[in-house]
């Protein structure tokens, strides 16, 4: 079988946020490592609007936050609750502050490099 990977262009991300966040469902997110490739499909998303007082943007930016106001396509990764990591891509306009988290992912390809990441072995907890 033969799988074929289109890499979403950066004007995919220059939609509105609720747009992107709804057009990411079902796109593949791919992580490669090495030798190592882990695959899921992205089964929930959440959109962060600049006015959402839930939003890192809300307050403004800051060094901590600095990269949703910058280029969209961008990652924004931050640690929370001394325990999960969330990933979110940067969308809307440039300065805007607008951002579509990664909620969930199906796992499809690299499980068993999911549970030793995760150190999780049950399935459905392995891209929460």
């Amino acid at each position: 079988m033969q799988t074929f990977i289109m890499i979403l262009p950066q004007t995919f991300y220059e939609q509105d946020t609720i747009t992107v966040a709804k057009r990411l469902l079902g796109c593949y997110l791919v992580h490669l490592e090495g030798e190592e490739t882990t695959l899921g499909r992205i089964v929930e998303t959440e959109a962060y609007l600049v006015h959402d007082p839930a939003a890192h943007s809300f307050i403004g930016k800051t060094k901590r936050n600095s990269v949703l106001f910058g280029p969209v396509g961008h990652a924004y990764v931050y640690f929370i609750y001394g325990m999960h990591y969330c990933f979110n891509v940067v969308t809307g306009r440039e300065g805007m502050g607008e951002a579509v988290l990664i909620r969930a992912l199906e796992p499809l390809q690299g499980m068993l490099v999911m549970r030793k990441r995760r150190r999780r072995q049950k399935l459905t907890l392995l891209c929460t």
